[in-house]
């Protein structure tokens, strides 16, 4: 298992990198290269953890995104994402190399290595409070699937996406691109979208679930939403 880690991590990288700097024209882009380097190392340690102290989840973590059990329209979110991400690395990489739309200092580019690594961690302490956390919306009755309500958890009800939101700040702050940055809000409601369905099949299946939802009351962000 920790080989295929190793080798989805390889691959996915090296195609995120041939997306970007085809788009870009260029090599010489030092903020691309910090980006997929920092995104290798933390995701090799995150799966490395993960090998280590779940390594079921490890196994659905890399899973296909389009899966039989899967909700169905969780797999036209997932197959829309598989469209919508590369191509928001293309307007990255043009706004920030080909055309030089955007400027962004160097140090708005460490505030967004910050968030990625933020993202990272935040998502080991998800993982470590919920052992269901799989990449596509199902219920996992074969693993006795149960609600997690401790750790971040306890606070809302999808900290893995809120750990998102720093992670899809920090990418074209770290890629140095202002439109880039521009898309985030949408990204963000997507998620928020994805959030809304997830809760209605969960409700409906998942015992306990409503109640959980109950006590719980906000989905990203305490206070907030």
């Amino acid at each position: 298992m920790i080989v295929r880690m190793f080798t989805q991590t390889f691959v996915f990288l090296v195609g995120m990198g041939v997306l970007m700097f085809g788009a870009a024209g260029t090599l010489a882009w030092p903020g691309a290269w910090c980006y997929l380097l920092e995104l290798g190392a933390l995701s090799v340690w995150l799966g490395l953890w993960l090998a280590r102290h779940d390594p079921a989840l490890l196994a659905e973590r890399l899973g296909n995104i389009v899966q039989k059990q899967q909700s169905r329209w969780d797999r036209f979110f997932m197959s829309s994402v598989a469209i919508v991400w590369p191509v928001w690395l293309v307007l990255i990489a043009f706004d920030a190399q080909r055309w030089r739309w955007s400027a962004v200092p160097v140090w708005i580019n460490v505030i967004g290595a910050l968030g990625i690594a933020v993202c990272v961690i935040a998502t080991r302490s998800v993982f470590r409070a919920n052992s269901y956390a799989a990449p596509v919306v199902k219920l996992q009755t074969e693993r006795g699937h149960k609600v997690a309500d401790t750790g971040p958890y306890a606070h809302v009800r999808h900290p893995m996406y809120a750990a998102t939101i720093p992670f899809f700040v920090g990418t074209p702050l770290l890629l140095g691109s202002w439109w880039g940055l521009a898309c985030v809000p949408l990204l963000v409601a997507a998620l928020g979208y994805r959030a809304v369905l997830e809760e209605r099949m969960l409700a409906e299946q998942l015992d306990g679930y409503a109640a959980y939802a109950a006590r719980v009351r906000y989905r990203f962000v305490p206070g907030v939403w």
